[in-house]
């Protein structure tokens, strides 16, 4: 559709056709969105088991103490980025930015952000990133920005797996509308109030609708002969904001030079027809819901018993108010008092099976969720060392291993994204404070288009050719790798006089920096000092 009135490729109508296609979107995602709302309020121990006296009864916290554990894991095996080149002449480069883009990561507080994304993966089952190029960044020079998002706010085509296989892909949000207008003061008639086409959590703080108005950001993907363009457009109503394919330097490049949807999916545990997954939360609250039930029985159990209760025939003449009263010390009565008048109602005690059922729905939400007691540093099979403990916990933490490898992965797409953000939008020389050798500081400089010595052939996407290759970081691991220092050299492995035994003997082993050392190994010039 073109606009007839500034004929321009992107008008009123296509912002109209785009919107009714991301309610579409919407519609086809709704089950998704109702199970993240709720799947919020279990996380917040709010969807209590109501008892049958009607009474709301408060949720344990297992599902809480499994989701929390994940997350320390999690951040535990926080990573860092190394930038491996597949061709000779991009070493160079490469090493560059395996020093600067760690400071671009620290810039943007990307630890918070990556901590955020792996709270929302836990309970939703997906984390998502935003790479963005932001122009307000840096005082106006711009920079990248990284930002974790909410997939209630995202939309992509229905039935597909990866979301790259979207023909369009929508980011709404809500924005203060005044502020909105003074921004873009010659579309206030267009600009419209209200976004309730977004879903929204159950919030203790309320707001008032009226005073916000819907942005979206769309993205969609256009083929120009054999290239396929990454194009945005954002729009607020019937307000055009902005739309790449409007301006001259972007129609026949795309917005973005790496022709990417610039959202990354971190998916938890993966589902056939849609690139959305689903999170712990939904794999524990069943059995959270059956320990609620137990607990509550239990509980109201153990209250009648502490609260005895009595049969009292109207013939006895118990003045009810002193009997009920512990405080007096005696009790008026007309009539005769015995077993036949006077009764205790008994409550039986709780039964075995019930106690055993319960500890058994606590055993089976701990397996099920991997979060074991030596998980946590507690064991009851009599092991008290802590190297043996480390060893459970190494042992039996395969499945958050997994779970981390499968974060590691979408990590790698997001510093993938800033690298080709950077090569695009770094046009003017950029000084880095990088850490030398012998950890001094060092300064280097990095301009956009300059990462390689490579030519670029005509009417070509440039190929950035650079391997992301994160780094764990687990205490455990470190400390395995300071006592194989300690070992190799209380071995005298590291003597010089016996570089060449020592180099037979780790080409067979495997540990994190085996390289690093069989090349040190190996320079014969290497001196005391380093």
């Amino acid at each position: 559709m073109k606009n007839k009135t500034k004929n321009l490729p992107i008008g009123i109508n296509d912002i109209k056709a785009a919107y009714k296609t991301m309610l579409s979107y919407k519609e086809g995602k709704r089950s998704l969105e109702e199970r993240i709302i709720e799947n919020e309020e279990w996380y917040k121990l709010r969807c209590g088991y109501t008892a049958p006296n009607g009474a709301v009864v408060q949720n344990s916290a297992w599902l809480f103490n499994s989701i929390i554990n994940k997350h320390a894991d999690a951040m535990d095996s926080f990573p860092e980025p190394n930038v491996l080149a597949r061709e000779q002449s991009d070493e160079q480069q490469a090493k560059l930015f395996s020093s600067i883009l760690p400071i671009i990561l620290e810039q943007r507080d990307f630890e918070q952000t990556y901590s955020d994304v792996w709270w929302y993966k836990l309970k939703t089952g997906t984390g998502v990133y935003g790479v963005f190029w932001n122009n307000e960044l840096e005082n106006g020079l711009g920079d990248v920005d990284i930002k974790q998002l909410d997939i209630l706010n995202l939309f992509w085509e229905p039935g597909i797996k990866k979301l790259e296989q979207s023909a369009n892909l929508f980011y709404a949000t809500a924005v203060d509308k005044a502020a909105l207008i003074r921004e873009y003061p010659e579309k206030s008639e267009e600009i419209q109030k209200g976004f309730s086409e977004l879903s929204a959590y159950r919030l203790e703080d309320g707001f008032a609708d009226d005073s916000k108005a819907l942005v979206v950001d769309w993205y969609y993907k256009k083929k120009v002969g054999a290239k396929t363009l990454l194009h945005y457009c954002k729009f607020s109503g019937d307000a055009l904001l902005f739309a790449s394919e409007n301006e001259p330097q972007y129609q026949s490049r795309g917005f973005y030079d790496h022709g990417r949807y610039p959202i990354v999916f971190d998916t938890l545990f993966v589902t056939e027809g849609t690139p959305a997954g689903f999170g712990f939360v939904d794999v524990m609250k069943g059995c959270q819901s059956s320990i609620d039930k137990l607990n509550s029985a239990i509980e109201r159990n153990a209250l009648m018993g502490e609260t005895p209760r009595w049969f009292i025939s109207d013939s006895a003449g118990i003045n009810e108010e002193e009997y009920a009263d512990w405080s007096r010390p005696f009790i008026h009565t007309t009539g005769r008092i015995d077993d036949q008048t006077l009764k205790q109602v008994s409550v039986d005690d709780v039964s075995s099976s019930a106690l055993e059922l319960l500890r058994f729905k606590v055993e089976e939400l701990k397996e099920t969720s991997g979060n074991r007691d030596f998980a946590q540093g507690s064991t009851n099979y009599g092991v008290t060392a802590a190297s043996a403990i480390m060893a459970l916990q190494e042992a039996g933490n395969k499945l958050s291993r997994d779970m981390i490898k499968a974060s590691f992965r979408a990590y790698s797409e997001v510093c993938y994204l800033i690298l080709e953000l950077v090569r695009q939008f770094y046009t003017e020389p950029r000084n880095f404070r990088i850490t030398g050798k012998g950890g001094a500081p060092e300064y280097v400089t990095y301009q956009g288009n300059s990462y390689s010595g490579r030519k670029n052939f005509a009417n070509a996407h440039p190929v950035f050719d650079i391997k992301i290759v994160p780094q764990k970081q687990n205490p455990y691991q470190k400390s395995q790798q300071n006592e194989l220092a300690k070992e190799l050299f209380g071995l005298g492995m590291l003597d010089p006089a016996r570089r060449k035994e020592a180099r037979l003997a780790i080409k067979l082993m495997d540990f994190h920096g085996k390289e690093e050392l069989l090349n040190r190994l190996a320079d014969e010039t290497v001196t005391e000092g380093d």
